[in-house]
């Protein structure tokens, strides 16, 4: 496969800035809980383009398409379930305009996330249905000019093969995440380390691979590290909640500060990721914080656990799991949209 925009970026930055949050910036501008974010890439297009403007004019050098939910199993929640390649490749040529518009190289990313089914033999989601599902709404952003896939929030292992099957089916270089949300390990109870491990021997690897979402900047850091002692050859991604949810007047607020994702993404930085970014709450302010972070202050040393939770918090547990401590691999229930 010829080299994409986004490895000649990451061949000539030692960074590259990412987004921030899709859903919390959606919910400001009016979608209402319930509601599927990707019907607005044909009845919105001007707020969805407002989104992606928002992370670029604070700087950053690739986002995420509005597609997280994309697939078929989510959007027949919505009665949408024939619509995947047509809301997939507005909600990537509405990036690919915005883009373009930049003024310098700026990434589309095409997001996919998780298929909200159980694989099988737990669930009725076979190998080679989810690969199906995939390679739909692959085909979709790629046709509306994303630059690359990026599949997102991933707790099976399972789930992250099928998706890299389904892009080499559409001919896309991607990369992934996974979250790592339960005591240091994903949801279906994978640590750093066996992720590393996993996106070695898949044999339509990723350009880069890390985490997005989980519980806080300070766990997401953590587990940065894990992958950083791992030995990988690919570059990490780090795309860390701006803070912890928390509920005021009816809304859900996260209390990271722009000054404390700043740090994050320094921090971020120093352990080892290479594609710096926000999930849950980050909005373009803590983008241009982080951003100006990361051009003003020079590369230290990789953060020691100690450093992490003075700077930004404690851990929510107290094992990311590589330790051979925490919860075994488990073959239940599915995390839902992050």
């Amino acid at each position: 496969m010829p080299s994409s925009p986004l490895d000649t970026l990451l061949s000539e930055r030692d960074w590259l800035l990412a987004d921030g949050a899709t859903g919390t910036t959606l919910f400001n501008m009016g979608l209402m809980s319930g509601d599927a974010p990707e019907l607005w890439n044909a009845d919105h297009p001007d707020r969805i383009t407002a989104l992606y403007k928002g992370a670029v004019d604070a700087g950053s050098d690739l986002f995420l398409t509005n597609t997280f939910g994309g697939n078929a199993s989510r959007l027949k929640l919505h009665d949408a379930q024939s619509r995947v390649h047509e809301l997939n490749k507005l909600g990537a040529q509405i990036g690919r305009d915005v883009a373009d518009a930049s003024g310098r190289t700026v990434i589309v990313a095409g997001s996919v996330g998780p298929t909200g089914e159980i694989m099988a033999p737990m669930g009725s989601l076979t190998h080679a249905i989810a690969v199906e599902m995939f390679h739909e709404q692959a085909e979709g952003l790629k046709a509306g000019g994303a630059d690359v896939l990026w599949v997102e929030t991933i707790s099976a292992a399972e789930e992250f093969r099928a998706a890299a099957e389904a892009f080499a089916m559409a001919d896309m270089p991607w990369c992934g995440t996974m979250s790592f949300d339960t005591a240091g390990r994903t949801m279906m109870g994978l640590t750093s380390t066996e992720m590393v491990k996993m996106v070695a021997r898949l044999d339509h690897k990723p350009i880069a691979f890390g985490a997005n979402c989980g519980v806080g900047a300070s766990d997401l850091l953590r587990t940065t590290l894990g992958f950083s002692k791992a030995g990988p050859t690919a570059p990490i991604i780090a795309k860390g909640n701006a803070g912890i949810p928390k509920y005021v007047d009816g809304h859900i607020h996260y209390d990271g500060t722009p000054e404390l994702m700043a740090e994050y993404a320094v921090l971020a930085r120093d352990a080892g990721a290479r594609i710096i970014g926000g999930c849950c709450g980050t909005q373009p302010e803590h983008l241009r914080r982080m951003r100006e972070a990361l051009e003003t202050r020079p590369k230290a040393d990789a953060p020691t656990h100690e450093l992490i939770t003075e700077t930004l918090g404690g851990f929510s547990s107290p094992s990311d799991g590589t330790d051979g401590a925490g919860p075994a691999a488990r073959r239940g229930r599915r995390r839902g949209r992050g």
